[in-house]
């Protein structure tokens, strides 16, 4: 497993995707798919439900869907995995998020996170964003990780895992490229404006954005590219 360093979180909500019974929910997930797009959507679109977890307030159970205009809670100890459009997402415990609806049913527009953290893979279309209290990512085709921290919900942690993306947090603006890991804090101020500073790779690894990509049919960047790390870009984690 790829080394990464660990910040308020265990490494069993980050080894998700070594468990049996995801790696038979994958599989089964995967197969379904390539019997058609109608036999996949009549199984739903969950591929691992552990613990507890609500949609619009209601428990959610493993053979139901999410959909986009979703919200979304999970409990302690408890990760939701689920596919919508070209698009994995993997909640972890005791998060909040808002998958909001774009021109279709099956595409999400803008994913909001209130607490909590989701890894996420997005496949090629329309910008679409993930809005934090202290953050905006304007995304396309892209893995990343999101993260909010403190009791306020004042520092939000993003990394930019592989792609391209417009973040904006108060006056502070850049445009990401990454194709190993590229990480930003954003952090409100007192004066309630907020700022972008570079950030190491945290709460999250390679493996979980791979298996996401494959369920979409995805390969990450450095799998495409065969490398990654200082091979890749000249080591490009934050600092």
């Amino acid at each position: 497993m790829t080394q990464h360093s660990l910040q308020g979180r265990t490494d069993s909500e980050l080894l998700w995707f070594q468990r049996r019974s995801f790696l038979q929910a994958a599989a089964a997930w995967t197969a379904a798919g390539s019997l058609g797009a109608a036999h996949a959507q009549s199984r739903g679109n969950i591929v691992e439900l552990v613990g507890d977890a609500t949609v619009n307030g209601e428990r959610l159970i493993a053979n139901q869907s999410v959909q986009t205009g979703d919200a979304i809670m999970t409990g302690p100890k408890s990760t939701l995995i689920f596919v919508i459009g070209n698009s994995a997402f993997h909640v972890r415990q005791n998060s909040n998020m808002v998958v909001e609806r774009g021109s279709t049913l099956s595409a999400v527009s803008l994913l909001r996170l209130l607490t909590g953290a989701v890894v996420s893979v997005w496949g090629k279309g329309s910008s679409r964003q993930i809005v934090t209290p202290t953050l905006t990512a304007g995304i396309r085709g892209t893995g990343v990780y999101t993260e909010i921290f403190g009791a306020d919900a004042n520092r939000s942690y993003f990394c930019n895992c592989y792609g391209t993306v417009e973040l904006t947090s108060g006056a502070d603006h850049e445009v990401s490229v990454s194709t190993y890991h590229k990480a930003v804090w954003a952090e409100g101020g007192n004066d309630g404006g907020a700022s972008l500073t570079p950030a190491r790779a945290i709460n999250h690894t390679d493996e979980e954005l791979e298996y996401l990509a494959r369920l979409v049919n995805q390969r990450t960047a450095w799998q495409i590219a065969g490398k990654k790390g200082d091979e890749a870009h000249g080591r490009e984690y934050g600092g």
